[in-house]
């Protein structure tokens, strides 16, 4: 008799991606909207992707089983 399939989380695969070293990659917050009143430095360093602690990642792996 076959597994039961577990279904991924829909907004862990909206927010995640995985690196090819199987690393979770991810969009940094707070640039959406309001950018005017935010110092360019928080822009620029919200620009850059985000990368989940080694702590995280089993969690992501979890919401997210059929991902790499």
């Amino acid at each position: 008799m076959p597994k039961n399939k577990i279904k991924t989380h829909s907004g862990a695969k909206k927010r995640f991606k995985f690196t090819a070293t199987g690393k979770v990659k991810y969009q940094r917050t707070n640039r959406r909207h309001r950018l005017t009143q935010k110092a360019t430095k928080r822009k620029r360093i919200n620009r850059a992707a985000g990368y989940c602690d080694c702590t995280n990642v089993a969690e992501v792996k979890a919401l997210m089983p059929y991902a790499k």
